[in-house]
């Protein structure tokens, strides 16, 4: 009996020892010594898959007229590996380039990112050759046709709830009219003769090509979009608005600029900010922003005061760090995130940007006041004190679309997701920092820095997801659709 009690004792120095170092320690070995499922013990997947139904409130003043826009296309999607192999492209080693130029930069971009198991988009400069590979995808067995485009995605996923009317505004072809759901309105301006496509090479966890073995589940998307490459729906969405009267409108496609040039981009943020500032000011626009490569664009989107003049914004991991690296934040050094992003480094990069760019100031000029952040395995919510109310339900709301969307479902199925976010963290990856945990019957855990509030919630991950596609955009919408904007002072 002695020596059991000796090595319980043991043990537990050993992990007041450690957890100093790693944080997720002891969530490793209460994982390996604890039943994760038996009859008398729910697993933590059950617990707060539980525990978010009970959280997840409806918000006491909701949205009834949701504008989006602008950028909208038909989504290709359809095997990697198996297009490229269609394609005669033989595997090789892998290069990042940023704007692709032929179909051999696309086999090497492609590598680049399915060996790091990451997401990525590009442009396709030379149309016809893109025209070329399009028909073969689009020709390839298994291939399927989807709404595509940020804006589309979000607004496919509101017209979900039947009480919100929804307006998209972007190139709207026939294909794209045809899927799009029947309760979303699209102005008769936006509707044009020919779709738009982008590709979306899937590939699976696992999966290899020649020495190339993907370590998760992930896409490469690309295209030669030139409506949404130009934003040209833009000003005709502003000028749509004055109608329609929203409570909310969605923005994205900024994104799609970049590959366009400096000279034409340059140019054409500046007209983006004159007319997005058209839009009334008790209206919040939120913006939704996607993968970049050019920090000269990126930080051009900040200095030209496009973050501030939103209410809030939604992006990924490596959407923040690369917001971080083009603007000299915090970690910036960072080439990329090394598995899970470490809690306290994502926080101090989003207090940075609220900071910088937001309304953490009473006397601020800037609009900013909410980043949706969402990552594989959880999902943050920071907002600036007094400005949006049901954020806990918000947070839980996206994180729970993320796992029911991947696996297919309507709903979560306990046994087809799992838990990967640490148990334990910091709330900032240098002092002063608290040590938080994640109760898993309660999952949103909350904390402060200054006048900013950060909720974290897990994300239960499924194991083995249909479609990766569309999952940051249905977050961001759902995180809406439970938020409410707080009424100010004049």
């Amino acid at each position: 009996m002695w020596r059991k009690a000796g090595c319980v004792a043991l043990l537990a120095l050993a992990v007041g020892y450690f957890y100093h170092a790693d944080p997720g320690l002891p969530q490793r070995l209460l994982r390996y010594v604890s039943p994760q499922d038996s009859p008398s013990t729910p697993s933590l997947e059950r617990a707060v898959s539980g525990a978010w139904e009970t959280l997840i409130t409806a918000p006491a003043r909701r949205w009834n007229r949701v504008a989006v826009g602008v950028n909208a296309c038909v989504d290709v999607v359809v095997s990697g590996v198996g297009l490229l192999q269609a394609l005669a492209a033989d595997p090789g080693a892998g290069q990042n380039h940023e704007v692709l130029h032929s179909k051999e930069d696309l086999k090497e971009t492609f590598i680049h990112f399915m060996e790091r198991g990451a997401a990525a988009e590009r442009f396709f400069s030379d149309g016809d050759v893109f025209q070329r590979i399009a028909r073969a995808a689009a020709e390839y067995p298994g291939a399927q046709l989807y709404v595509g485009g940020n804006a589309a995605l979000i607004g496919q996923k509101l017209a979900t709830y039947p009480q919100l009317v929804v307006l998209l505004c972007g190139p709207v072809g026939p294909k794209l009219h045809e899927l799009l759901d029947d309760q979303i309105v699209v102005p008769p301006e936006s509707l044009q003769e020919t779709d738009e496509f982008h590709l979306i090479l899937e590939y699976k966890a696992g999966e290899r090509w020649g020495a190339t073995q993907a370590p998760q589940a992930n896409r490469f998307i690309f295209s030669h979009d030139v409506s949404n490459g130009g934003m040209r729906t833009l000003e005709m969405f502003i000028a749509s608005l004055e109608e329609f009267q929203p409570d909310l409108v969605v923005l994205s496609g900024l994104h799609m600029m970049e590959g366009m040039g400096k000279q034409m981009w340059e140019e054409r943020l500046k007209e983006a900010v004159v007319a997005i500032s058209d839009v009334r000011n008790e209206v919040p626009i939120h913006l939704e922003l996607a993968s970049m490569t050019d920090k000269e664009y990126m930080s051009s989107i900040m200095q030209e005061q496009v973050i501030p003049i939103v209410n809030s914004i939604g992006l990924n991991e490596q959407e923040l760090l690369f917001l971080s690296q083009a603007g000299s934040g915090p970690h910036a050094e960072l080439e990329t995130w090394n598995g899970v992003p470490d809690v306290g480094r994502v926080t101090d990069i989003l207090l940075w940007v609220l900071e910088q760019h937001g309304r953490t100031e009473p006397s601020s000029e800037a609009d900013l006041s909410r980043i949706h952040f969402h990552t594989l395995a959880y999902h943050i919510l920071a907002t600036v004190e007094g400005y949006w109310g049901n954020q806990a339900a918000a947070v839980a709301a996206g994180a729970r679309v993320a796992s029911s969307q991947a696996c297919g479902l309507q709903a979560v199925d306990v046994s087809k997701v799992g838990l990967k976010a640490p148990l334990q963290f910091f709330s900032s990856f240098s002092e002063p920092r608290e040590r938080l945990t994640l109760n898993p019957n309660q999952p949103v855990t909350v904390w402060h820095r200054g006048n900013v509030t950060f909720l974290l919630t897990p994300v239960l991950v499924c194991k083995q997801p249909l479609r990766t596609v569309g999952l940051g955009d249905a977050i961001s919408a759902e995180g809406l659709l439970y938020s409410e904007i707080m009424p100010q002072q004049p």
